[in-house]
């Protein structure tokens, strides 16, 4: 019985982090646009990647 005498504290310490942390997300902006970044997936992109970054094929092995 008296380990709730830590626990409940405890545990309004740790929901008042959560709702000081969701209220700080909330204030920051997190949350204005929430379409468009699962969007960005989803959109081409028309540039070519640099050449060094481009995979090649492997050179053909030669027969034995």
């Amino acid at each position: 019985m008296s380990i709730l005498y830590l626990l409940i504290p405890l545990g309004l310490l740790l929901l008042a982090i959560a709702v000081a942390a969701f209220f700080w997300a909330v204030r920051s902006g997190q949350f204005d646009d929430l379409e468009t970044p699962a969007m960005s997936v989803l959109m081409d992109d028309d540039t070519k990647p640099a050449k060094e970054n481009r995979r090649t094929k492997p050179p053909p092995e030669s027969p034995r």
